[in-house]
């Protein structure tokens, strides 16, 4: 059962870090998106392609706050949940397994 535990461990980890990344991947769309950046730079493109199918699904659904897109900020808390919840669980799993 250890190898199991070592397994989840391993995985608990990766997707922690993963998520703390993705973190700061929307901050900093969210910074530059102030700014009014070159769509044609290729890191706002980067960051335009890695953030869109998370943030265009939510920005669906939510309805419209005056001009203001809170899709950040949604996609931010769910992966605050996901970190509480999921990767806590996981670590807890892979203990218990051990």
């Amino acid at each position: 059962m250890f190898l199991i535990g070592n397994l989840l461990n391993a995985i608990a980890g990766m997707l922690d870090i993963i998520l703390h990344i993705y973190i700061w991947v929307i901050i900093v769309r969210v910074l530059i998106s102030w700014v009014s950046p070159d769509p044609g730079n290729p890191i706002v493109q980067i960051l335009y392609r890695l953030t869109d199918p998370v943030l265009e699904p939510v920005r669906r659904r939510l309805p419209d706050v005056g001009g203001l897109d809170i899709s950040p900020v949604v996609v931010l808390l769910a992966i605050f949940v996901l970190q509480k919840f999921l990767v806590a669980s996981l670590f807890d799993m892979a203990r218990i397994l051990r």
